[in-house]
């Protein structure tokens, strides 16, 4: 009789009410046996619950993982793209910062996308009416319109990802020609060449951050064989979002203020409130973002700024990262109300771009499970 359990005692262990273990028994997935002592009461084989109470620990931790990985625990997929390493970010093993100091966008592409030779973003039209508007409208358009990526040999496919960069940029305001990337939008901004090596640093700090919500996106887009504008435009509308690619516009708001009010009494409000000062920290990079401290190493921000800058971070502990360098640098040149999100998405165009590249070589679609928690389904 070692081997049967109680009612109580198969409940315990399993965490569940009588109901359950009587759907279990009917499920033919638990034996029952009368109580001999009290044939009003049933014994449950223990086996039986134990093998139950297993399977059930297994599911929670197969669960567990796949929440984790889907919220940030663990990257999920796969990639030789990029990565982080003591705190520093590499493109396919190089260091980043180190590659900003004098790689042009179009070197950093062939480097990501594993071509053959350096990218050509000069291909493409200028935009009627340059913006974040004319950059989506007309990827929009393409998507619609585009080609499946499957059947397609790679040196086709890296001749469009050219074209799709070469138009993100003109729709920016990026100067048509044959020049860099960086020179075409310092002419297009009308800005000096000194400006130019500061736009070309930090957009090649911003080609890629490993596997962020708009590269998944992105891969997403492309294990279903979209068209690679498709992908692309994934991508693009992910990192548009405040918490992601347009954080900038928030740090921009928050220097509007500083400007206005003076630092002193902005860090008083947000530090008596308990608001998060927007571009300070990053849960990559805990002792400081080295793509923000390379970039603002290179220019001096305004005074006011800087000031801003300075105590926010004795006050907090909080570094600033890569979206207060980017913002202090569009309002160190005087750069137009959306250069900072333009730059950034034509720089993770490129990223973008090489992760939708890599996840064909993966023969199936990304498909996560959801967890259902609503109300419990109506009985046929």
């Amino acid at each position: 009789m070692g081997s049967w359990i109680s009612m109580a005692e198969a409940c315990s262990q399993l965490g569940v009410r009588p109901q359950t273990i009587y759907a279990y028994v009917s499920r033919g997935k638990l034996e029952v046996m009368p109580d001999p002592g009290d044939t009003r009461r049933s014994l449950y084989r223990a086996e039986d619950v134990a093998g139950l109470a297993r399977r059930k620990q297994a599911g929670r931790k197969h669960e567990t993982l796949a929440t984790n990985t889907l919220f940030g625990a663990e990257p999920s997929i796969p990639t030789a793209i990029s990565t982080f390493s003591r705190q520093r970010l590499y493109y396919r093993g190089r260091d980043a910062v180190a590659l900003a100091r004098t790689a042009s966008l179009e070197e950093v592409a062939q480097l990501l996308w594993d071509s053959g030779q350096a990218a050509d973003f000069s291909s493409a039209t200028r935009a009627a009416s340059p913006g974040r508007v004319a950059a989506f409208t007309a990827l929009a358009a393409l998507a619609a319109t585009g080609h499946s990526t499957h059947g397609r040999m790679t040196r086709v496919l890296h001749g469009e990802c050219q074209s799709l960069v070469g138009q993100l940029a003109n729709a920016f305001g990026a100067q048509q020609g044959k020049q860099p990337l960086h020179l075409r939008f310092a002419q297009g901004w009308k800005q000096s060449p000194r400006a130019a090596e500061l736009l070309r640093t930090a957009m090649v700090l911003l080609v890629d951050h490993e596997l962020t919500s708009s590269a998944f996106a992105a891969r997403i887009a492309a294990s279903t064989g979209a068209s690679l504008p498709a992908c692309l435009l994934s991508g693009l509308t992910t990192l548009s979002g405040p918490l992601h690619g347009d954080a900038s516009g928030r740090v921009k708001a928050l220097f509007d203020d500083v400007e206005r009010q003076g630092e002193d009494q902005v860090i008083a409000h947000y530090l008596s409130t308990g608001l998060p000062l927007a571009g300070f920290g990053h849960h990559l990079y805990p002792d400081g973002d080295p793509r923000a401290a390379a970039l603002l190493a290179l220019f001096e921000p305004a005074d006011v700024i800087s000031r801003f800058i300075d105590k926010a971070t004795r006050l907090t502990g909080l570094h600033p990262n890569i979206d207060v360098a980017l913002a202090a640098l569009v309002a160190h040149c005087r750069l137009p109300d959306d250069a900072a999100f333009g730059m950034f998405a034509t720089a993770r165009s490129i990223g973008l771009l090489a992760h939708s590249l890599e996840q064909l070589s993966v023969a199936q679609v990304i498909r996560p499970r959801g967890r259902y928690v609503g109300l419990p389904p109506e009985a046929a």
